[in-house]
This record gives C-alpha cells, sequence and structure tokens, in this order.
C-alpha cells in the first residue's frame, strides 16, 4: 500500500486480494495501510528536509485537476462510455498477448542463467527502441512557457525540447503527470501513435520477468498517451471546442486502460479519485471503468485472474461457476480421509504426519474402541499444528494409566507455536513413547462444518467464502465420514471455453 492512497489501498487488497472478507479483515488491512502510510510520509518529510511534516501526497500523486476549466457534461457520457469500449478491447488484446508469453517462460524459460538474459535482453530492446523512436519522431516543442521540469534536447535545436524523450525518459509517474496537465499543443499525435503502440508491446513483454515490476503505472501511462491522442483528435473534429480538452481525455483513457487489464471497478475509483484530488470525475471514472471490465471479461479474464492460474494458487472467486450446479460435494471431494481416534495410538499419529506422500492440515477425528477397528461417526476435527504442539508437549500417557489426567495446555502454548509450526521430523518420540495413548477430545473442534454428500458445489461455495473455511467434512446419513473437501477440491475448477474444466493446482 505504499504505492497506493489509504482507502484506496485498503479496498485494493479487499477486491483483488482477498477470498474471505469480514470487518476484522478490513479492520487488519486498514491499519497495515494507515502505519505504511505513516511510515513513507515521515521517511518523505526527512527526505525533504522539513522533519515530521506528515502532509506529503505519497509516491503517487498525479497532480489535481480544476473542475471549473474541465468540467464535463451529459453529452460526453456516450464518449466515455465508448473509451471504456476501447480500454476493454486493448486490455483484453494486452491479457491476451501476456497469458501467450507466460506459456512460453514456463515452458522454456525456467532456469535462472535464461531468466537473466531474457531481462537483460528486455532492457537492451527497450532502451534501443526508445533512442530509435526519439531520432525518428523529431516532436520538437518550444521550452519557454513549458511546464515541463527536465525537458531532454535530444536531437531538437536550442530553446526546443523532445517530447518524445519526455515521455520515454521521465519515469512512469512522471509522464503520466505531464500526459494529464501538459497544455494542448505540447505533443504531436503522431508521437502519441508511435508511443503507445510500442509501449503497448513492451509493458506486455516486461510484465512476468523475474524482476521486480508491475503493471499499475505502465497501463496508466498506456492509456494516457491514446487517451490524450483521443482528446486531440476530439478537439480536432470539434474545430477547438473547450471541453475537448486533451488532459481529461488522458485521465479517462488511463483509467480505461488499467480497468480493461486488471478488471478492478470499485478500489481503482478510489484510487484515481485520491491520486488527482478531485471528487467530480468520480462518475465519469467509475464509469468507464465499469464498460472496459464488461467488455474486456468477454474476451478473457482479467490479468491478475490468469497469472493466479498460471501459477496454480488454490484462490477463490466470488461466486461459484455458473454451470458448477449439478455437481455434488461427493464429485469435488478427496477420499479416502485419514481419519483418527478420538482415544489414539501416538505411534499412530507420528506415522501420519510423517506420511511423506500426503500433506493433510486437517484431520476429522471419530468416535472408536481402540482396542477395534470399527469407526463410528464424527466426533470433530483437529488440525496438524495442534497435533505438532500436542506431541511436542508429550500430551499423552501410558496406555495402562487412560484414567490419569494429562498434562494440561494453555492457550498461550499453541500461541507462541504460531505461525511456524515445527515440522513433524524435528519431534522426537521414542519407541516406548509411541506406545502411549493420547485423548484429543479436549483439542479438537468439537462442531466443525459438515455437509451431505448431497450438497451442491455452489452451496459448499459459498460456504467457504462466506465463513473462511480451510476444511469442510462430507458425511453421509449416518454422519460417518466420506470424504472431505478443501480450498484446493473447489479452486480447481473454472468455467472455460469447453464447459466446466479442472485445474492443476500447485501442491503447496
Amino acid at each position: 500500500c505504499l504505492c497506493l492512497a489509504l482507502a484506496g489501498g485498503v479496498l485494493f487488497s479487499l477486491e483483488e486480494g482477498a477470498s474471505f472478507w469480514n470487518q476484522f479483515l478490513t479492520w487488519r488491512i486498514f491499519f497495515a495501510s494507515m502505519i505504511s502510510t505513516f511510515t513513507l510520509n515521515s521517511v518523505l518529510s526527512v527526505y525533504h528536509g522539513n522533519a515530521w511534516d506528515l502532509s506529503s501526497p505519497g509516491l503517487i500523486n498525479f497532480g489535481r485537476f480544476d473542475s471549473e476549466k474541465m468540467g464535463y457534461t451529459i453529452q460526453e457520457i456516450p464518449i466515455f462510455i465508448f473509451m471504456g469500449v476501447v480500454g476493454g478491447i486493448l486490455g483484453a488484446l494486452f491479457n491476451a498477448l501476456n497469458y501467450w508469453l507466460t506459456m512460453f517462460r514456463i515452458r522454456y524459460i525456467h532456469r535462472p542463467c535464461l531468466q537473466v538474459i531474457e531481462a537483460m535482453l528486455v532492457a537492451a530492446v527497450t532502451a534501443a527502441v526508445g533512442f530509435v523512436m526519439i531520432y525518428c519522431s523529431r516532436d520538437c516543442q518550444p521550452i519557454q512557457g513549458s511546464s515541463v521540469a527536465y525537458p531532454l534536447q535530444l536531437f531538437c535545436a536550442d530553446g526546443e525540447y523532445n517530447s518524445m524523450a519526455t515521455a520515454f525518459f521521465n519515469t512512469p509517474e512522471k509522464s503520466v503527470v505531464n500526459l494529464f496537465h501538459d497544455p494542448p499543443g505540447s505533443y504531436n499525435p503522431m508521437t502519441l501513435g508511435m508511443f503507445t503502440l510500442m509501449y503497448f508491446f513492451l509493458a506486455c513483454w516486461t510484465y512476468g520477468l523475474t524482476v521486480s515490476a508491475g503493471v499499475f503505472i505502465p497501463s496508466l501511462l498506456i492509456g494516457a498517451a491514446w487517451g490524450r491522442l483521443f482528446g486531440i483528435s476530439l478537439s480536432y473534429l470539434t474545430k477547438g471546442s473547450i471541453w475537448a480538452d486533451p488532459g481529461k481525455y488522458a485521465l479517462m483513457g488511463a483509467a480505461a486502460q488499467l480497468g480493461g487489464i486488471v478488471r478492478m471497478t470499485l478500489s481503482l475509483t478510489v484510487i484515481m479519485m485520491e491520486a488527482t484530488g478531485n471528487v467530480t470525475y468520480g462518475f465519469p471514472i467509475m464509469l468507464v471503468l465499469m464498460t472496459a471490465k464488461i467488455v474486456g471479461d468477454y474476451f478473457v479474464e482479467g490479468l491478475y485472474d490468469m497469472h493466479i492460474q498460471l501459477q496454480s494458487v488454490p484462490f477463490l472467486h466470488w461466486e461459484a461457476p455458473v454451470t458448477s450446479h449439478s455437481l455434488t460435494a461427493r464429485e469435488v471431494m478427496s477420499t479416502p480421509v485419514t481419519c483418527l481416534r478420538r482415544i489414539e495410538r501416538v505411534g499412530t499419529v507420528v506415522d501420519i504426519l510423517s506420511d511423506t506422500s500426503s500433506n493433510h492440515n486437517g484431520f476429522p477425528v471419530v468416535e472408536s474402541n481402540p482396542n477395534t477397528t470399527q469407526v463410528a461417526g464424527l466426533r470433530g476435527l483437529i488440525l496438524r499444528s495442534q497435533l505438532i504442539v500436542l506431541l511436542k508437549h508429550k500430551v499423552f500417557v501410558e496406555r495402562a494409566n487412560l484414567s490419569l489426567v494429562q498434562r494440561r495446555l494453555k492457550l498461550k502454548d499453541f500461541r507462541d507455536a504460531y505461525p511456524r509450526f515445527p515440522p513433524i521430523q524435528s519431534i522426537h518420540v521414542s519407541q516406548d513413547e509411541r506406545e502411549c495413548m493420547i485423548d484429543l477430545s479436549e483439542f479438537m473442534n468439537p462442531s466443525p462444518y459438515t455437509v451431505p454428500q448431497e450438497a451442491s458445489l455452489p452451496r459448499v461455495f459459498k460456504l467457504f467464502r462466506a465463513l473462511g473455511l480451510r476444511h469442510l467434512v462430507v458425511v453421509n446419513n449416518h454422519n460417518e465420514v466420506v470424504g472431505m473437501v478443501t480450498r484446493k477440491d473447489l479452486a480447481r475448477y473454472r468455467l472455460g471455453k469447453e464447459g466446466l474444466e479442472e485445474l492443476s493446482l500447485a501442491q503447496t
């Protein structure tokens, strides 16, 4: 959230990064955003030589738009919608190209040396393309009266600066500000067209490299460039009408391009309003973002969702696939399930946790007689982390002394081990201790969430989303465990071109 506004950062995390939304999670994200904003402002105050001045706008500030000079009317609403359509189409094209490029990288550029070579190649090509375009454009503007902070004279006469060089060799944030606020006539249409085309493909190539890089600011810069070009075209068509200001359409183009790529609406609206310091453009920005999302979703999914799928991350979307109503819990559950008896032998628990063929994190607890193999109904659920803490503190008794009171554990014992619980291999259990018995009744969850095996997939999906579940036990009519549904079992299903598809997920 250091790069985003406070409220926008909270909404960004909830809209794109969370598969479970509750009030406590909202407060945590807000508190983290507040602390990061305070820390950033403190550092910037020292950097600017005015210690403890906390009024810095942050790392992203696109300048304030004057609503009196650049207002909008109802006649411009169809124009904004059209820009949203263009942003959705360009965003879908960007995502499709990046998808095939990422697939190529996964198959052929997976060795570290090749990844370094690719990063060097992208840097070299970007620099070469930039210099060639600057040399070919020769878009020279007079320095006098210009608002450009660092004008570059490259291939221009004295007293002039090269606008293509200003767009390429400024920081992307500064280039966005220039495209938003430079007066009309600061850019040649040919310059904007060439810059948009080349920067589009360079940004698409760069995203996904094994370097620390993102798509947020490059998307805004691409959209601001073609948005300003769109505004210049409108100004030509309307013979210089005052409402066809290119800076205003640069803002709408930036929103349309970013929305067409990442497909977010609420958080981006707030971020754009906070970064420009103007609430007046909230409605057209929201309209542009919604249009770009609808159009882009018609062709391909958002860039973040696409990479989540390519990296096999078990992330739950907002809704279950629309064609999943015919599926039941029986068809998606994992079976057979490794169950533990309420009073279990320590050696059995150690063997189950040490089994490298499975990485189960939750185990149903069933009632049974320790001397028989007959399993009764479900009694509870216990986690791997809890079992490790019990073994670490040796909370078990000898078989002949089951009536004795076991060692009492406090909640602090479990909290001290969180979040890095020791692996089972680091816990030593002697051969004599393996024959001891452990009573799980006191530590298990005695009322885990369960569903019948005939429950539909959308119902199971809503339980996971609404309750933030990790495990859901599937039982039959006799309350006997028949399967287990985890987040991975749900996340592997998505709606593809040929109907419901099952994906392979990362084993983590």
